[in-house]
Formats: C-alpha cells, sequence, structure tokens
C-alpha cells in the first residue's frame, strides 16, 4: 500500500520517547509509502524507553537545528513523560512545532506529546486528548479535553497511549494523505 507515496514525516523526539510510540508510527507510515525523518537536538542517535527502562537506540535522520519543516507534509511527537519534557525547555523544539501549525500541515502527538503542544501558544480552543495526568494542563492552556482513543481537530490528532497506537496510526494516515488542514475560512454573507 502506498497511499503516502511522496510525502514526507518529521517525527520529532528526544532521549526518553516511549519506544512503541515512535517506531509504531514509524513503521505504519513507512509502510504506507512514506518517508520518515526522526528530528533531534541529540547527535547521532536517540535513546528509547519501554516502561520502566532504556531500551532501543534509533538513528537521527536530522538535527532540529537544521530541520526545515517546509519539507515535510505532517509532525508526529510520539510520548514518554521524559521526552516531551525535554523538548518543551528547548525553544528549537517549540518553533519546529509551531511552525507545522502556522502551515496547517497534520501534527499528530500522543500520550505526553501533547505537552510539546502546550508551549506553542496555539491550542487554546481545540479538542484534544493525552495521557490522564496531562489533563489539567491542557485543559489550563485552553483545550477542550476529551477522553476518547483518538481525536481531531482541524490539523491537530491526539491519542491517550500505547494502547490507542492502532486508531492513532490510522487516523494519522488518512490525515496525511487528505494533505491540507487549514480551518476553512468562514463565509462572510454580504447584505445587497
Amino acid at each position: 500500500m502506498s497511499i503516502l507515496q511522496g510525502k514526507k514525516i518529521a517525527i520529532l523526539t528526544d532521549n526518553g520517547f516511549e519506544e512503541v510510540e515512535l517506531t509504531s508510527p514509524k513503521k505504519a507510515l513507512e509502510d504506507a509509502g512514506a518517508i520518515v525523518h526522526i528530528i533531534s537536538m541529540q547527535e547521532g542517535k536517540v535513546k528509547a524507553w519501554d516502561h520502566d527502562h532504556w531500551s532501543i537506540e534509533l538513528p537521527v535522520d536530522v538535527n532540529v537545528s537544521k530541520a526545515n519543516s517546509d519539507e515535510y507534509d505532517a509532525l508526529v511527537i510520539p510520548g514518554g513523560v521524559m521526552n516531551p519534557d525535554k523538548m518543551r525547555q528547548h525553544k528549537e523544539y517549540i518553533s519546529f512545532a509551531q511552525e507545522f501549525l502556522e502551515a496547517g500541515k497534520t501534527v499528530a502527538a500522543i500520550c505526553h506529546g501533547p505537552q510539546l503542544l502546550i508551549e506553542t501558544n496555539m491550542i487554546s480552543g481545540k479538542e484534544m486528548t493525552s495521557y490522564p495526568s496531562l489533563k489539567t494542563d491542557l485543559q489550563n492552556a485552553g483545550v477542550n479535553w476529551v477522553d476518547k482513543e483518538v481525536v481531531v481537530d482541524d490539523e491537530i490528532i491526539t491519542s491517550r497511549g500505547p494502547k490507542d497506537l492502532p486508531a492513532f496510526n490510522a487516523r494519522l494516515i488518512k490525515e496525511v494523505a487528505e494533505g491540507d488542514h487549514r480551518t476553512r475560512p468562514s463565509f462572510v454573507h454580504h447584505l445587497n
């Protein structure tokens, strides 16, 4: 299946991402024909966390300081407790995510991944989900938090955690295949 042939996806991450929340979407996107790049501040490799221990290391394709959001059709932000907490402290990660939101490109965040999106100041009024412990943080950022396996609001796709990956991956592929997700401008009716 090559529904995403010619599409390029960025996965933004740092050390401590939840392994399956990166490897599962990456495989699903590649199986659908997309080119997927891991983007990080880390040099060479990023290290995964698997439930309660360090696990695999994956190669970094592009350093975030050299990454150009214009070259990508969508952004994926895996969770894990450490990963988004590290990323939200670095303007390079925050700016990269902001660029996707500003361009109306698909941004998919799972589990603790939406933590990074809070720092963009661009999610107020959105309907989103996340790992339950982020509910208050997202509500404080102006989000309408809901408890569903996958939530799509304009260009933003969110899921709660690993058990939601099948729905998250399927929706991610569908949204990327459809393309631009900017909210359509409201039609203004002029009175004659």
